[in-house]
């Protein structure tokens, strides 16, 4: 069936069928319900919109987990300004909440089925080119989704991405700001560069100073804010041992099963719309002329082709594939049964339009033994029995942690162990401590400060936990000892390339003067030449690139200009400006090309002023 939705994605049996997606994507794990209910403590207001302590959490943790992604390796969570990365969190959920505001104002809107489509054309949520359900719901658990909680997040983007490209796009450009933009664009740039080398092995560093930028820098060197925590693992497959089937419920569920066969049907069918530009009247006539061209001999295959106007089934002569009953609309679905083999119907009016209806083949069910289906049976018997146990057994666990002062007594009364986590940072850890929720949770005020048991905390759709904060390692100092290799090694970098940098402004001033010839080598170095250097130059470092295009132009030829630039290793390059190169005019094609990115950028522009403008009018209530 979902082969068929994402065959037909583009045409009319998809808007049938979509709504059985809709209802399926509603559907949400336990954790929605718990996690609603975790903090109702407001972070800010935006006229008079909520911004949830639990929404600012989850930013903050996101935050963090994309610095982990880039920094990799690097990443050291001890550096982090908790407060900063709140800060900025917050912004960005202000940010957001003003542009759904003003999205929901100047009366953007999409349909659920728009929303639907996205869903089911997402390259990651698909196996083999199909939409897959249960990859959509691996992709969005690791993301920290559930699907309630992802549609919404989806739509907001959707609704975002209408405002600013509405705005981003009304942006344009005059032909001298083309010109002017291409005359800079195309612009090559004579120059010469030398390399004055950073020489940390020259630097001597004494103990007082490595002490002194210790004292000074304190903050940066502290353990990070850590806690241990004890944990209750409630598993949903640990109730398929405690339930049994009984045979007369596998004979009852094995005739519901059988009952529930029909037979397929392989419809074809050429449609014509009735819309906003063809009136019913029309639409009735167009179809009857074919009705007429069908008796006459010529082929339902090729009039398909022709006329209808289904883009999910034209291409293939109308055909949309076997399907049972319940798929198609139900005036179509009643005139399709209604066919025999090859029979073509009269116009049949649908929703749609007007259809014209041939029946190309039928497949009777095939009915399974009931030996084929008896270990399928007892096992969809068996989790409807464990759900339900694991329902009821996830809400004892909640209560008795709820009026516990601990862990053993809901361990006790649900027959759980009590484990122990190893240290973990904001940053989290291993196992449980790896899932967002549990980090989330574990530095929740309520578990870190008051010391409570957590709310109920699906990992995943099996497995639910209970925590409780064992341990909190707050911030400490480190050591000068432990951290005295790491401030050497900066110190050493940063002295040596003041040093190169002292020694490269006296040569620029010596250059300029005219007391050291241009053409002569410096140390033993010669000046590497570049001519018609462009702002993409290949083999030029980007920084040296940048400074190269800031420059003043040369006052004569002999009157180079001089700047120079810092290097990631702490070097300095010496950058000589000798002539600047005006370029042709740009061609007609240039021109298109510079008008579509200005305009572009002009609309980004346009929208990060809209941004402010909102932000201005607003009122906003941090707590």
């Amino acid at each position: 069936m979902l082969q068929n939705i994402r065959d037909n994605s583009q045409g009319w049996i998809a808007k049938t069928i979509i709504g059985i997606i809709v209802v399926l994507m509603a559907f949400t794990g336990i954790e929605a319900i718990f996690q609603a209910t975790t903090n109702s403590q407001d972070a800010a207001k935006v006229n008079g919109e909520e911004i949830s302590q639990n929404e600012l959490s989850q930013a903050v943790d996101m935050q963090r987990r994309q610095l982990m992604q880039q920094l990799g390796k690097d990443f050291d969570a001890s550096l982090l300004d908790e407060k900063m990365l709140r800060e900025s969190a917050l912004k960005g959920l202000i940010d957001r909440k003003l542009l759904l505001q003003g999205a929901e104002n100047s009366k953007f809107a999409f349909s659920e089925t728009a929303l639907d489509q996205v869903i089911l054309q997402t390259p990651e949520f698909q196996v083999d080119g199909k939409f897959s359900p249960e990859r959509f719901d691996q992709v969005i658990r690791q993301l920290g989704y559930s699907r309630m909680q992802f549609r919404q997040m989806l739509a907001q983007e959707m609704l975002i991405g209408q405002l600013r490209a509405g705005l981003a796009g009304s942006g344009f450009v005059t032909d001298a700001q083309v010109l002017a933009f291409a005359r800079l664009e195309k612009q090559t740039r004579d120059f010469a560069s030398l390399n004055v080398k950073a020489e940390p092995a020259a630097v001597k560093l004494t103990d007082d100073e490595v002490k002194a930028y210790y004292d000074e820098h304190a903050k940066e060197f502290m353990t990070p804010d850590q806690v241990v925590i004890d944990y209750v693992e409630l598993k949903k497959a640990s109730f398929f041992d405690q339930v049994s089937v009984k045979d007369e419920d596998l004979q009852a569920a094995y005739q519901k099963e059988i009952a529930n066969l029909s037979e397929q049907r392989r419809a074809a069918h050429i449609l014509i719309e009735v819309n906003d530009k063809v009136t019913e009247a029309q639409a009735k006539a167009k179809i009857e002329e074919i009705q007429a061209r069908l008796a006459k001999g010529e082929k339902f295959e090729a009039l398909a082709k022709e006329f209808s106007q289904d883009p999910g089934s034209a291409s293939n002569g109308g055909d949309l594939g076997y399907a049972g009953p319940g798929v198609y609309d139900p005036a179509f679905e009643t005139a399709l049964y209604a066919l025999a083999k090859d029979q073509v119907s009269a116009p049949i009016r649908t929703d749609f339009g007007f259809h014209l209806i041939k029946l190309l083949g039928v497949e009777a069910p095939e009915v399974p033994t009931f030996a084929s289906l008896k270990d399928k049976l007892t096992r969809e018997l068996k989790t409807q029995q464990v759900e339900q146990r694991f329902v009821e057994a996830t809400k004892q666990l909640e209560d008795s942690s709820f009026e516990a002062s601990d862990l053993a007594q809901p361990a006790q009364d649900l027959k759980l162990t009590v484990h122990t986590s190893k240290p973990f940072g904001r940053e989290g850890g291993e196992g449980v401590a790896a899932n967002r929720a549990v980090i989330t949770a574990a530095f929740s005020p309520e578990v870190l400060d008051e010391g409570a048991n957590s709310t109920a905390i699906e990992l995943d759709p099996e497995t639910v936990i209970v925590l409780r904060a064992k341990e909190h390692l707050k911030p400490a100092q480190l050591p000068l000892e432990s951290v005295a290799a790491s401030i050497r090694v900066q110190l050493t970098k940063e002295h040596a390339s003041a040093a190169a940098k002292t020694k490269a402004e006296e040569l620029i001033v010596s250059l300029r003067e005219g007391k050291t010839p241009l053409d002569k080598a410096i140390d033993g170095q010669s000046w590497k030449v570049t001519q018609a250097a462009t702002r993409g130059q290949e083999g030029v470092d980007p920084t040296v690139l940048q400074a190269l295009f800031r420059m003043p132009k040369p006052v004569a030829k002999d009157k180079p200009t001089f700047s120079n630039v810092t290097l990631a290793d702490g070097s300095l390059v010496i950058v000589r400006l000798d002539g600047v190169n005006e370029a042709a005019a740009p061609t007609e094609e240039e021109k298109a090309q510079y008008r579509r990115f200005l305009a572009s950028r002009i609309g980004q522009q346009d929208f990060a002023a809209y941004r402010k403008l909102l932000e201005s009018q607003a009122e906003i209530k941090r707590f």
